[in-house]
């Protein structure tokens, strides 16, 4: 099976409590470090479509800046309403300094 991980960021990129969003292939990323760990979920608020890249980042909760539903950045887990539906998440490789994730 071919290796399905694209270099999205340099780890030195991000500080902890961090997080930005990146556009490959079509699809709006976040990506946060949550203590020196980098986990990568849809940027896109499954309530209302706004960037939760715009919003907070406190700890592994992601605030979205529009209705304030709250995801879990690890887990994708909707914590607070009004969204219903959990993010898609992408597994997250650190190859030396680069943060690479999976699409699929």
């Amino acid at each position: 099976m071919p290796d399905r991980f694209i270099k999205v960021a340099c780890c030195d990129e991000l500080q902890p409590g961090k997080m930005k969003r990146i556009d490959i292939d079509g699809r709006r990323i976040l990506l946060a470090n949550v203590a020196g760990v980098f986990y990568a979920t849809a940027d896109t608020c499954t309530h209302e479509e706004a960037s939760l890249s715009a919003g907070s980042l406190k700890g592994e909760l992601v605030k979205c800046p529009l209705h304030g539903s709250r995801f879990n950045v690890r887990t994708g887990e909707v914590l607070e309403e009004p969204a219903e539906e959990n993010l898609k998440t992408y597994a997250v490789r650190i190859e030396g300094k680069d943060i690479l994730i999976d699409l699929t």
